[in-house]
């Protein structure tokens, strides 16, 4: 170890001294012009530039090695050009007016590739758009992305479905690092608040390649914002008000940069009272949050690295029918109280033709919920009469007397340490370790799951091989884990998995992929040693301390046609799952509740994404989308398997328009088409089909010399009574929100 550590410093030192510059011009592919305000970024050095009045631009200061520089400007297709650091001549880009989006660069994948780039297919949205739809929450606007969708509980709780698989089977990295928070409760949200988040990134599909443990169904990558460019000072502050819930979010954030320095920090608050139906407002749906965000960088020629936190404490309410009627905002027995921190490192060290990324984490995780009273031996009214003996109280301080009856603390250190191998011909290849230490400790008078101690150990190679006609990706991991409970529980758990894809572009238009990747998963702590009632869930749960791990394999493919005027994909999967977890009744009941208990069976889920883009010439400004996403989850004894969500079909018209006082404007009207789901496992019910009517309408214009964006938008605009398949209040028989009118706006300081 001393002899490596030695290394590395030495290969530090004899590359702090290699500066260099890249310079060169960008010109439009037909016209020759030079182009003017062309933005060029470097993913991995965080750096970034644009060109001047005659196309010209510089980056300097840069560390040797090979990097993806990525042009980009609206209304043209976005480039991306390798770069071999130190190279003497100056670049000639040339770029394509084109109608169709700018790409993004993939950060969740190990290459940073645009995605037509890339081997794997990831989906890519930023949080404004999300948020220009009217979504209140980040888990109600990832439901906007193909193949994903949320598990709630009323709006403030909200978890990921990613083409049917949930919980504990699907990662949720933030700042780099992977989300700790108990994700294995089915009333358990996310636990982060969208101000400071950037972008959101969704691999479908095994990613324990890149991930380990748990990826089995596949990751949510959420990126934050980034930090302000060079020498520079940026400001906003922005508000959204929802008129359903008469709620309201804000948030305000700063962030500097200064010679090697850079700053930033955010704040927010939200607020929402019960969402209202048609008919009622759905009792203790109401909740607050409060998140604050902060970040410092410094970088030099040769290193980088960043720190940032994350605090966020929200009180939820649990919903357990239908009783108070009013627009009180302060929580109802029962709810959640839960305090969420998140500190994150990010570094890398910049070689001659190599680097190294070391990301740590540190996830500290409070949960507290509060019973009902009827559940205290001081208290003897009914269940279904609770909401009729409470008092409005309007300050935090109303449930300061009570005690939580759970009360579980979750403690989480991980590591991620990557090291990019020089470029050897057609080979870009990356080997790792990773890591995590956890440990559940319970301070309440009830135990859900016991004091246990979590430890993961995982090795990696991966590499990316670049032929004339064609990508290939491919990678093989092995991963140790072991769970130590204080009762006596000692378990560990092994597996290999693999990867192997294939892009290539079969004609000028058309680009397909075919992924083959398999993934794992050791069960968890509710799995392993459960007995006692879940009151989250209403049922008398027992565990199995036998369980295997779930061991899955999945193929993709995906077929992309790209014209000027004209996209069309289709995405196919059929995942094969072994031993998947799932509770089973029993037909029994202890205290009065019904009893499930874990068992495992094989499974296996199939279907996909297709859908179409139409921007039709000359009226580049008119968009036509429509998408439209199935998944069906059956055992190997054919029963379906629980929380699949149903087919839905989604069409979007949407107009962007520029005026001399009003810039970056849109509207659209979308009305998305959710099918019957008649496909249920032996403890659902099925559920109707429905139609939602959406539209909005957003854009800029200059308030004292300074950008204020604004947007109005509208959900459920005919006010729909429906349930949602994957709404945990289904079975309370409460309906999901009516019309929301959301109006937002943001103000750049």
């Amino acid at each position: 170890m001393k002899l490596l550590l030695n290394t590395l410093l030495l290969l530090a030192i004899t590359s702090i001294y290699a500066q260099n510059n890249i310079q060169g011009v960008v010109t439009d592919t037909n016209t020759n012009e030079k182009l003017e305000l062309v933005n060029i970024y470097i993913s991995e050095l965080e750096k970034g530039t644009t060109t001047d009045v005659q196309g010209h631009f510089t980056l300097e200061d840069l560390p040797s090695g090979n990097y993806n520089v990525v042009f980009s400007m609206i209304g043209y297709e976005k480039q991306s050009v390798k770069v071999k650091l130190p190279q003497n001549n100056g670049l000639e880009i040339s770029l394509k007016a084109s109608a169709i989006e700018m790409e993004s660069v993939i950060i969740s994948t190990p290459f940073h590739k645009l995605q037509r780039d890339n081997v794997m297919k990831v989906e890519h949205e930023t949080v404004e758009n999300l948020k220009a739809n009217g979504a209140l929450t980040l888990a109600e606007g990832i439901s906007n992305i193909a193949g994903v969708e949320s598990v709630t509980t009323g709006l403030g709780i909200g978890k990921p479905v990613i083409r049917g698989l949930s919980s504990n089977r699907v990662l949720v990295f933030t700042q780099g690092v992977r989300l700790e928070n108990q994700q294995f409760g089915g009333e358990h949200g996310l636990g982060i608040n969208d101000a400071g988040i950037e972008s959101v990134e969704v691999i479908k599909g095994p990613a324990s390649l890149l991930y380990g443990s748990d990826a089995l169904g596949g990751v949510l990558y959420l990126n934050p914002e980034k930090f302000a460019a060079q020498d520079s000072v940026e400001g906003d502050v922005g508000a959204n008000y929802f008129s359903n819930t008469q709620g309201y979010n804000t948030n305000v954030g700063y962030k500097s940069s200064a010679n090697n320095f850079k700053f930033l920090v955010r704040g927010s608050v939200a607020e929402h009272s019960d969402y209202e139906t048609a008919n009622y407002r759905a009792t203790n749906t109401r909740f607050k949050e409060k998140d604050f965000k902060a970040g410092i960088g410094y970088q030099v020629n040769t290193f980088k690295t960043e720190f940032r936190y994350n605090v966020n404490s929200a009180v939820l309410g649990i919903p357990e029918g239908i009783g108070e009627q009013s627009t009180n905002k302060t929580p109802l027995l029962p709810y959640q109280d839960i305090t969420n921190h998140v500190f994150s490192s990010k570094s890398t060290v910049f070689f001659e033709n190599s680097k190294l990324d070391i990301n740590l984490g540190y996830i500290y995780n409070d949960r507290k919920e509060f019973e009902d009273e009827h559940d205290h031996d001081d208290h003897n009214h009914d269940h279904d009469d609770h909401d009729h003996d409470h008092d409005d109280h309007d300050d935090d301080d109303e449930h300061e007397h009570e005690e939580a009856a759970l009360h579980m603390k979750l403690k989480t250190a991980n590591y991620d340490i990557k090291y990019h191998l020089p470029t050897l011909g057609k080979f870009e290849t990356i080997v790792g370790v990773q890591g995590m230490n956890q440990l559940n400790t319970n301070y309440g008078e009830e135990v859900l799951i016991p004091d246990a101690t979590t430890n993961d150990f995982g090795v990696l190679g991966v590499s990316h091989i670049h032929f004339k006609k064609a990508d290939v990706q491919l990678g093989l991991r092995f991963d140790h884990r072991n769970i130590n409970t204080l009762d006596g529980l000692n378990r560990n758990f092994n597996s290999i998995n693999g990867a192997l894809g294939v892009k290539t572009n079969l004609t000028d238009n058309i680009t397909a992929r075919v992924n083959v990747a398999t993934g794992f998963r050791a069960p968890n702590l509710s799995e392993l040693t459960s007995d006692g009632v879940h009151h989250g869930t209403n049922r008398y749960e027992i565990g199995n301390a036998d369980l295997d791990s779930e061991q899955n394999i999945q193929t993709d493919i995906a077929l992309e046609y790209k014209s000027e005027h004209f996209e069309l994909f289709a995405n196919g999967f059929y995942n094969l799952v072994n031993n998947y977890i799932f509770l089973s009744p029993t037909g029994t009941e202890i205290d009065h509740t019904a009893v499930y208990e874990y068992a495992q069976d094989d499974a296996a889920l199939y279907g996909g994404e297709f859908g179409l883009h139409i921007h039709p010439h000359p009226l580049d400004w008119l968009h036509f989308e429509s998408s439209f996403e199935m998944v069906t989850g059956k055992q190997r004894n054919d029963d379906y398997l629980p929380l699949i969500p149903a087919n839905s079909l989604t069409n979007v018209i949407r107009a962007e328009f520029e005026k001399p006082w009003f810039q970056k404007g849109y509207t659209f009207i979308k009305l998305r088409t959710t099918f019957d789901q008649n496909n249920v496992s032996q403890f659902e019910t099925p559920t109707l089909g429905y139609n939602l009517l959406s539209a909005g309408i957003g854009g800029s214009f200059s308030l004292f010399s300074k950008e204020l964006s604004v947007v109005i938008s509208g959900n459920n605009l005919t006010n729909k009574t429906y349930f949602d398949h994957l709404s945990r209040l289904k079975s309370e028989g409460i309906y999901n929100m009516g019309r929301n009118i959301t109006v937002g706006f943001t103000y750049h300081l």
